[in-house]
């Protein structure tokens, strides 16, 4: 119980005072996390060792990749973002397209895609923020705010 409670309380504090490039980075980390779990999942289903109750905890990983991908979608601020944020925005639609006909067919292939693609974002976003806090400014076109 003591455990749970200060591993709260650490990620809570995390969180806080996280800068705005590391809370992006935060949420890209989960919505990999969830997808490579569905992921592995699937693959375990395709690979004769089917269960059933596994498709419940698969569709419940991609919804909630889905809801951190919906989290960045309303973080988005247009008017300092301009290009950018329009063009995050239109891939964030499609990521989350994407992830509802995956969850759907249960198609591995579009959950891999769209892990990749926020991977590959991750990344970039890893460099923004390095370069972000070297510079001591900060990143526009996002407002984690809320």
């Amino acid at each position: 119980m003591a455990y749970t409670n200060a591993l709260s309380a650490y990620k809570e504090t995390r969180i806080r005072t996280a800068s705005q490039g590391q809370l992006i980075i935060m949420l890209y980390d989960e919505a990999v996390k969830q997808l490579n779990k569905g992921l592995e999942l699937l693959d375990l289903n395709k690979s004769g060792k089917q269960d059933p109750s596994r498709i419940e905890v698969i569709g419940k990983a991609i919804i909630k990749a889905r809801d951190i991908i919906t989290e960045l979608m309303v973080s988005l601020d247009f008017d300092q973002g301009g290009e950018i944020a329009q063009n995050l925005f239109a891939l964030y639609t499609w990521f989350n397209k994407e992830l509802m006909e995956a969850h759907i067919s249960m198609d591995v292939t579009r959950i891999g895609t769209v892990k990749n693609q926020i991977d590959d974002l991750r990344s970039a976003w890893i460099e923004i923020a390095a370069k972000t806090n070297s510079e001591g400014r900060a990143v526009e076109g996002v407002n984690i705010a809320g």
